[in-house]
């Protein structure tokens, strides 16, 4: 008798873990299926010269398929080594599958970017001056999302004639809201503290803002109060040992003898810096927000 309700009980016990891993596993194949509708955008920090758009060339196709981005948004002002775009850069850019290249205080840099400067893909900053070319934001469809991307330059010791960032980025999303589901925003900047009071400015009202230009990649990646993702500045992807891309006895010099030097690009090894925001498919809302550094 007590053999046979041994071999019940445990027969009873075998079913319920059973149940219990099943349901275990139910749920973790519901959660992959939640994450596989979740939007996956990428930006990639400051290319730097023809240099950087190689490293770009050897990372970004592994990347996108280990992590699984739906959306690549590049920041390419200095791809034409060092200083603004040609048309060769921009093409090579594209070929990488990109979906949005974003500008900065070098747009006008090279000539070439007036032959290209009204393509869907390429935005400069939007607070230029009103009425010059090119725009200073896009709407781009993935997965069924309207994606808003905004460029935006500082003016905190940018050295560069703008409108003020947080008056033009306002009417701007004031303008697109009832039309997009997601609003990222490259603010291309200077200051710290300028990039910060954007970010807090508009909490809330935007997917994510991500700093570019300072070619040093902050570790206060965050989700604020009311659900914006924030980073100071995600970086550049060009040389390795180098100051900010360019070489190092060259920049040694300047600061040395406070003389003109020509800034010419390292050479080298490359770093591959940028970020990746995660965004819930139901809420639009950024969950998780992952520096990239290789």
């Amino acid at each position: 008798m007590f053999l046979v309700y041994h071999k019940l009980n445990k027969k009873a016990n075998y079913v319920k873990y059973r149940l219990i891993i099943y349901k275990i596993c139910s749920m973790i194949n519901k959660i992959k299926i939640e994450r596989g509708k979740n939007m996956k955008i990428l930006a990639v920090g400051d290319l730097i010269g023809s240099a950087g758009i190689r490293k770009l060339k050897s990372v970004l196709p592994e990347l996108r398929k280990k992590e699984g981005i739906d959306f690549v948004i590049v920041n390419g002002e200095n791809s034409a080594e060092g200083m603004g775009m040609t048309e060769k850069n921009f093409k090579e850019i594209l070929e990488e599958k990109v979906d949005v290249i974003t500008m900065g205080n070098h747009t006008w840099g090279k000539k070439d970017i007036f032959k290209f400067i009204d393509h869907p893909k390429l935005i400069r900053p939007a607070n230029y001056t009103k009425g010059i070319v090119g725009k200073g934001y896009n709407i781009y469809s993935c997965k069924d999302k309207k994606i808003a991307v905004i460029n935006l330059i500082g003016r905190v010791d940018m050295n560069v004639l703008s409108e003020n960032p947080f008056v033009i980025v306002k009417e701007i999303i004031e303008n697109i809201q009832k039309e997009v589901d997601i609003i990222i925003i490259d603010f291309h900047a200077e200051a710290t503290a300028e990039k910060i009071a954007l970010g807090y400015y508009l909490d809330g009202k935007v997917t994510a803002v991500y700093g570019t230009h300072t070619h040093v990649q902050t570790a206060d990646e965050t989700i604020l109060e009311r659900g914006t993702a924030y980073i100071t500045d995600i970086g550049m992807t060009g040389p390795k040992k180098s100051v900010i891309g360019m070489d190092v006895l060259a920049s040694i010099k300047r600061f040395e003898t406070t003389l003109p030097e020509r800034y010419k690009i390292a050479t080298g090894e490359c770093i591959f810096n940028g970020v990746i925001f995660e965004v819930n498919d139901k809420t639009n809302k950024v969950i998780n927000i992952k520096r990239v550094k290789i």
